[in-house]
């Protein structure tokens, strides 16, 4: 259980930087039509995206390397998650399945969002003490 326990941060890790850097990589290829769907500058898309990306490989840096890489790329992702929460998903609630094939965003609510908000302050919190 010893051995688990110090290698289960990157249970944390690979799960978060998989998810950011497969939505950042995604979004460079529709940036135009994303923006257009969300009512905003391309050049946030591509900011978007690159802060998704860097996040990801921040926290997997810091599982080798330095604590700040691991606080820093938790603050990317706390960021990213708020805008996710306030521009998207808050007005369609709590519950994920709301607001799917209803409404305008049609985006679902936030529980998840709030989720990966939660873990990005605990990595900025703790930062590669999660190794311990």
């Amino acid at each position: 259980m010893e051995q688990l326990k110090n290698n289960s941060h990157w249970l944390v890790r690979l799960a978060l930087a998989a998810t950011f850097i497969y939505h950042g990589l995604a979004k460079f290829p529709m940036a135009a039509m994303m923006a257009e769907g969300m009512g905003m500058p391309v050049f946030m898309v591509y900011l978007l995206a690159i802060m998704e990306v860097a996040g990801g490989l921040l926290i997997l840096y810091g599982g080798i390397g330095p604590d700040w890489a691991t606080r820093i790329g938790g603050g990317i992702f706390a960021m990213v998650m708020l805008g996710a929460i306030f521009m998207v998903h808050w007005s369609n609630g709590w519950n994920f399945m709301a607001g799917y094939g209803e409404g305008t965003n049609n985006m679902g609510g936030m529980e998840f969002q709030v989720l990966i908000f939660a873990v990005s302050l605990f990595l900025v919190a703790r930062g590669n003490t999660i190794n311990e």
